[in-house]
């Protein structure tokens, strides 16, 4: 299957994914108001859109011009893994600092890595991934809500990022071999990201 067609596949599956993990939350009610706040959450911030969406993308990036596939999916997945460190952190009331400075910074580094397509090693972008991740885990762990779950509730932030994460991956695989686009997407990305800044 060509990259293009992968790219709309993992579009159809997250999105039916998404949809039938808020159906089973509507239909459990109460006991899964977590899992529902979760899911939304990290959907209403911009910078965590941005920056989610933007760890996709640039895994594409890293796999073309490295020639190492494996970035498709190791760099996401430290991402999730260890944004759910970093929501544990938050939930067990554990402080980290800047973490709103960290969160912008994420996004404004990540759009300018895809801005400018360096060709860094797999195990640079994991490491930095990693990293940001702690940032966005724990901002989410951070809000969690009165009365909710808390392991459902970071079940349901870890799937929406990861639907985030393939729908950068969906849309890195379909623009693949093209270098303007996702270039000047990592441009905006990363202008996007200073106006957070400064608005904030």
């Amino acid at each position: 299957m060509r990259a293009q067609n992968w790219g709309w596949a993992i579009i159809a599956t997250l999105i039916a994914i998404v949809a039938a993990g808020a159906a089973e939350a509507h239909t459990f009610g109460a006991s899964a108001a977590g899992f529902s706040a979760g899911l939304v959450h990290p959907l209403l911030g911009l910078d965590h859109l941005l920056a989610m969406i933007a760890i996709g993308l640039w895994a594409t990036q890293l796999a073309e011009r490295t020639g190492r596939a494996t970035a498709l999916w190791l760099v996401p997945a430290a991402f999730v893994t260890m944004m759910g460190v970093g929501g544990l952190s938050a939930i067990l009331d554990f402080d980290l600092p800047l973490v709103e400075t960290g969160i912008i910074g994420s996004v404004i580094v990540l759009g300018l890595l895809i801005a400018a397509a360096p060709r860094l090693p797999v195990a640079a972008g994991i490491v930095l991934a990693a990293v940001f991740a702690v940032f966005h885990g724990h901002a989410h762990g951070g809000e969690l809500p009165d009365g909710a779950m808390a392991p459902l509730y970071a079940l349901g932030f870890l799937l929406a990022t990861a639907f985030l994460h393939g729908i950068g991956l969906a849309l890195g695989l379909v623009l693949q071999g093209g270098r303007l686009v996702p270039r000047l997407g990592g441009a905006g990305i990363a202008a996007a990201g200073v106006a957070l800044y400064i608005l904030g």
